[in-house]
């Protein structure tokens, strides 16, 4: 198939911009703009607590990907990590759940753009229909990731600290407005049920997923083992305590009122109205819209990086694995990313004839299943990765299991108590999916060179050789060069 040409601008992403990069992946905005009455309808008040306990239990997965991240560091790092620790076949299912899971987030937010860009031009009354706006935001975005990673990372910190700065002067007013900040019925989990917080769970999935991208950018950042791993806790850190603040506030703010909270559409733009501060609803339509235009932005970026190093070792054609000779931008994978996303958007909302909403609920669905599959591997693959290199502790050991166990209710969750039509399907296309790029890995994999190529390459840009096979070779083997030429 050819090799692939070029690399990847080296060293032009710092720990801002990596945090930037997750935290817009992560998408705070989303969440307290569309997300927090889903959440509300299955957790009720216990929803902040569902959102704890997500913050709680992805944080032992972010530690377990610090196994990886604090040893080594190359593009697409998360799939790279899963084939070092358990094998080819395991980081092959890797990458198809990240590449599942950047399409549909990135379709999530395509679609989120979409609803607060048709809000914004209604308010001046210019009405314009979905496809125009889809178009807008894959040519942009696609354009940004084709000519320089820092103009995506500079744009997004700018437009996600904006958004946040807004959503939480709001939070203050709600707080502070009502006679008393404490609601003990969400204190004291009233009407709460053990069913009802697994599903939000579930919710919280959808909302935190992503702060694990800042792997896929080891190649462009600077002193990637130190600022890498500072990016994936602090930005989970963060963003779960701005969802605590945010679901908490929301729910707070709506005691009583007229229509229960899951069944707003707009609870900001709501509130906004009901603390008599109508004229914050423009700027916080206007600071989702680019929230959820950096959302899609983040994804598409993240996405190609994992389609990257698969297209360099064949696993795709190798022209995905090809970076533009002057960018130093993996153009080929972010212009197939682009386009898969607005494909996304447009088959879920013409074909299947969905709402836009509609479309971001189920898209954001089927996204955290592949984030799912994802964590439970790479907190397995961290168990193998340090027994190959005897530094497995009681400590590493109990944290990668709490991880499973952890993970393990979101993922009952999603199928028992069984969900709605068509929700309950959700899991099985998904599966299907992965059954689907399993059998072409297998067709691959009859071809032993290419196995052995996968796993050499991969542990020669890693910088380290694979423990298994350096009992076999000479030792210069051991010393492969940190970065493999393409």
């Amino acid at each position: 198939m050819g090799e692939p040409t070029g690399s990847l601008r080296k060293e032009c992403l710092n720990f801002t911009g990596i945090t930037a990069m997750a935290i817009a992946l992560i998408s705070p905005t989303m969440t307290a703009a569309l997300i927090v009455p889903l959440m509300y309808s299955n957790a009720g008040n216990a929803s902040w607590m569902a959102y704890l306990f997500g913050t709680v239990m992805l944080l032992f997965v972010a530690l377990n990907l610090n196994q990886f991240a604090r040893r080594s560091s190359a593009a697409g790092s998360m799939y790279g990590y899963t084939v070092m620790g358990l094998g080819t076949t395991a980081g092959n299912i890797s990458g198809w759940c990240l590449i599942w899971a950047y399409l549909f987030i990135g379709t999530a937010g395509m679609t989120g753009f979409t609803i607060f860009a048709s809000t914004l031009l209604d308010m001046a009354g210019i009405h314009v229909g979905a496809l125009p706006l889809f178009a807008v935001c894959a040519g942009s975005i696609w354009y940004l990731g084709y000519k320089d990673i820092r103009l995506s990372s500079n744009l997004m910190l700018l437009l996600e600290g904006v958004s946040v700065a807004l959503i939480l002067l709001l939070c203050a007013i709600v707080l502070f407005g009502q006679k008393s900040p404490v609601d003990m019925n969400q204190i004291g989990l009233h009407g709460a049920s053990f069913s009802g917080i697994s599903l939000g769970v579930v919710t919280a999935i959808f909302s935190l997923v992503g702060f694990e991208c800042a792997t896929a950018f080891g190649e462009e950042a600077i002193e990637p083992l130190r600022t890498i791993p500072r990016a994936v806790i602090v930005s989970l850190l963060l963003t779960g305590a701005f969802f605590i603040l945010v679901s908490y506030t929301e729910v707070l703010g709506f005691t009583g009122y007229k229509t229960s909270l899951d069944k707003i559409d707009a609870p900001l733009n709501v509130l906004s109205d009901m603390m008599k501060v109508g004229w914050l609803k423009a700027p916080i339509s206007f600071g989702a819209m680019v929230s959820f235009y950096s959302l899609a932005l983040s994804c598409m970026n993240s996405g190609a990086r994992i389609m990257y190093p698969m297209g360099k070792l064949g696993v795709f054609h190798s022209s995905v694995g090809s970076s533009h000779l002057t960018n130093g931008t993996p153009h080929v994978a972010v212009t197939l990313m682009a386009t898969l996303i607005l494909l996304s958007s447009v088959l879920l909302t013409k074909v299947f004839k969905l709402e836009v909403l509609d479309a971001f609920n189920d898209a954001g669905t089927f996204g955290a299943f592949g984030f799912l599959g994802a964590y439970f591997l790479i907190s397995i693959a961290a168990l193998a990765y340090l027994s190959k290199r005897n530094e497995l502790s009681a400590g590493a050991l109990g944290v990668a299991l709490a991880s499973v166990v952890l993970l393990l209710v979101p993922a009952v969750g999603s199928v028992y108590p069984v969900p709605s039509w068509p929700v309950n399907i959700f899991p099985y296309i998904f599966l299907g999916y992965l059954a689907l790029g399993l059998g072409w890995f297998m067709v691959l994999r009859s071809n032993r060179d290419f196995i052995n190529g996968i796993t050499d390459r991969i542990h020669a840009e890693h910088g380290s050789a694979p423990i298994s096979l350096a009992l076999h070779k000479k030792p210069a083997a051991v010393d492969a060069p940190k970065k493999a030429t393409a």
